[in-house]
């Protein structure tokens, strides 16, 4: 299967380190954070659907502009750029998802992806309000995917479960084209729902072995019960000319970060029961020196970030080969961060993007030419 290349969308906010610099009495020398307003957000959104970017990641959380309203707006200021939003069973019922997904759907033209997040962090979670633990989420997710996939075909649903109760619940209006279904985690949970319910399974980039490994048994359970699911992963990259430059850079993100954050990170890691998170967290124990723990794949971003701790580091050469390798180990969607996120797209766009075009691993509409994208 070809490779589908996603962007991340910076809703909570971007700059240029990995941790937002301590607040002091002493004179800024330089300015390092971009807070997410509409025109920022539009430039990163812009910038990712001329560059061929099949879709940008719209997270959900306490400290992300709401995913839904954010999609809204910048629909209207792409061409071609879907967004997967980002989405918690739980937090609203399946036929208010519905609603919402389908209005979008239609408004957009069919550019709606929906990314389900059963959760992580138990301190986000009881803020939230959801107080069930790590299995009882995913069996919530795979009611609440049951629902959802019935009301896609707009017909009254009855649905009586542990998690949700209706009767006649109905979609008026059912969208032309049901919403791709992603679905990510790491633990036997969360590849039991994704194997029953999802299109796409994701696990958070770790070496092409170990994902490998996690991949595979996701597609044996869902071939197992009948169906064909697709599999991807989540990374961050730094990629440059050179390597030596992309690794000067590499090293000053983790030199801008202090011991106190790390500590308090390592803390907060440790009361998750995320099992993507616990191996996220173990990553950096494997690696050497300056933290490669496979060859150009960094594991900086797990000691003071949650969710995705690797990055992929090197030229733009070395770059698109570690992709190649991931995509031989089964990744078929990868979604991409870096730091800022409107840089690193045009420095992965305008490096990576042709070898892997001229290689022949993306899908005919990515391996479209960028000048051709938007903007005609």
């Amino acid at each position: 299967m070809p490779l589908d290349l996603h962007w991340f969308l910076p809703s909570h906010g971007d700059g240029r380190d990995l941790a937002e610099p301590a607040r002091g009495g002493a004179r800024p020398t330089r300015v390092t954070r971009r807070p997410p307003d509409i025109g920022y957000l539009a430039q990163v959104a812009r910038a990712a659907d001329r560059l061929g970017f099949t879709s940008v990641l719209t997270p959900a959380g306490l400290f992300c502009e709401d995913p839904w309203v954010v999609a809204s707006a910048l629909a209207a200021q792409t061409e071609r750029l879907k967004f997967m939003i980002a989405l918690r069973p739980g937090l609203a019922s399946p036929t208010l998802v519905a609603q919402m997904a389908a209005t979008l759907q239609r408004l957009s033209a069919g550019r709606v992806l929906l990314n389900i997040v059963a959760g992580s962090d138990p301190d986000e979670q009881h803020r939230y309000g959801d107080w069930l633990d790590h299995d009882a989420r995913y069996a919530r997710a795979e009611e609440f995917l049951a629902v959802l996939g019935g009301l896609w075909g707009g017909q009254p649903v009855d649905h009586s479960g542990e998690h949700y109760r209706m009767k006649g619940a109905l979609l008026a209006r059912p969208p032309a084209t049901a919403p791709a279904v992603f679905l990510g985690g790491s633990s036997p949970a969360a590849q039991r729902a994704a194997a029953r319910h999802a299109d796409v399974y994701l696990a958070w980039g770790e070496t092409p072995a170990q994902l490998g490994e996690l991949l595979g048994r996701a597609r044996d359970l869902a071939a197992e019960g009948g169906r064909t699911l697709r599999t991807g992963s989540r990374l961050h990259v730094i990629t440059r000319d050179t390597a030596r430059e992309a690794w000067a850079e590499a090293d000053r993100l983790l030199a801008g970060v202090d011991s106190t954050r790390i500590a308090a990170a390592r803390q907060r890691f440790a009361r998750t029961d995320s099992e993507g998170q616990r191996r996220a967290a173990a990553l950096h124990a494997g690696g050497n020196a300056r933290m490669e723990v496979y060859p150009n794949v960094w594991a900086g971003y797990s000691l003071v970030r949650p969710g995705a701790g690797a990055a992929l580091v090197g030229s733009h050469e070395e770059v698109a080969e570690r992709i190649a390798e991931y995509h031989a180990a089964g990744v078929e969607h990868l979604i991409l961060s870096g730091q800022p996120h409107l840089e690193e797209a045009y420095w992965f766009g305008e490096g990576v993007l042709p070898l892997l075009r001229h290689d022949g691993l993306l899908d005919a509409e990515a391996a479209r030419p960028p000048e051709l994208a938007v903007g005609r």
